[in-house]
């Protein structure tokens, strides 16, 4: 159901050509003039440009591009993820908040995301650079009817959309490094954090880190990343509506999250692998015990990695693993 104010968003979207009479927006919504002008105000402080003229009425000139829970939701076309949105300017982690709202009962679909991280954290508890206003920093809670087993089918889930979103703004293909990053002419541009709290037999819930460097440039990228990281902005020479984006990751989140539901990992392999980084190639894997060569074969059905040792020519399936370019003197 829509609040009051998305109704009057809808109204005066519709009518951007023209001005619409408070009178009128008063019997529409049912509410009273005083209540109309609050509302616009509101709006206003999410970015709205609002003009108001006495015996003419209101009208939008410009939508806002910056991130709330109202501006998400305007436009928003899901069924249920981000129903309920948390929207912090400033946050350590949205990782950490989405953990406390999950065991406080939040809803499947809930998302968190913030402007500006302060602890922002990747895989294997690394440091995230989440700069204000220049990147995606956003946490999506599931609570999925799967065993945990599966739950890093996830991650490989999460990536794919993520790689078609981009591919679809800016045509520019991204390779996904399994099993969680997003690559764009070797750089990483995004990253995957899946965190879960289970039973043996019952996942809990799920959280869904995304993060995604999207208006940096060189200069606002951290100096100890400058050779590895990449943005949207520098990749494609243009600067993106952040909220735009937002919305399209959640869209295509849900599409792809139900197709899974219906029909299984088989369809997350084919597009996955149809974006894999180095498929085909000699790459060098690290484990927490050793490193060695081999050659990557895609993933298998249940997204283990898939390697051919170059020593023995062993094929072999990994859960947990580092992959790195393969350097014929290393």
């Amino acid at each position: 159901m829509q609040s009051t104010r998305n109704k009057l968003i809808e109204i005066l979207s519709n009518n951007q050509e023209t001005y619409i009479s408070g009178q009128l927006i008063s019997e529409r919504l049912n509410i009273s003039r005083s209540a109309i002008w609050k509302h616009m105000r509101e709006l206003e402080k999410d970015g709205y440009v609002i003009e108001g003229k006495p015996k003419r009425g209101y009208r939008i000139l410009e939508f806002p591009k910056k991130i709330s829970e109202n501006t998400l939701k305007w436009g928003l076309e899901t069924e249920w993820i981000a129903k309920t949105i948390i929207h912090k300017p400033e946050t350590t982690s949205t990782q950490h908040i989405a953990h406390q709202l999950a065991q406080e009962g939040a809803s499947h679909g809930t998302i968190v995301i913030a402007d500006e991280q302060t602890k922002g954290k990747g895989r294997m508890n690394r440091k995230w650079h989440s700069s204000k206003n220049e990147g995606i920093w956003m946490s999506i809670i599931l609570r999925p009817a799967i065993p945990p087993h599966k739950a890093p089918q996830l991650t490989l889930l999460t990536a794919t959309v993520l790689a078609d979103v981009i591919m679809k703004e800016t045509n520019i293909k991204p390779y996904i490094k399994w099993p969680n990053d997003i690559i764009i002419h070797n750089k990483k541009m995004s990253g995957i954090l899946t965190e879960m709290q289970a039973e043996q037999d019952q996942v809990q819930y799920i959280i869904i880190g995304i993060g995604m460097n999207v208006n940096q440039d060189i200069k606002s990228l951290h100096k100890e990343i400058h050779t590895k990281a990449t943005s949207l902005k520098m990749e494609a020479d243009k600067e993106f509506d952040i909220r735009y984006l937002v919305q399209k990751i959640l869209q295509q989140f849900e599409k792809t999250y139900e197709l899974y539901l219906q029909k299984g990992f088989p369809v997350i392999k084919t597009k996955w692998e149809s974006y894999g980084f180095r498929i085909g190639e000699k790459i060098l894997i690290k484990t927490m015990n050793h490193e060695w060569k081999a050659t990557f074969s895609g993933i298998d059905h249940d997204g283990g990695l898939l390697v051919r040792n170059l020593d023995d020519g062993k094929m072999e399936k990994l859960y947990s693993a580092e992959i790195d370019w393969f350097r014929e003197n290393s």
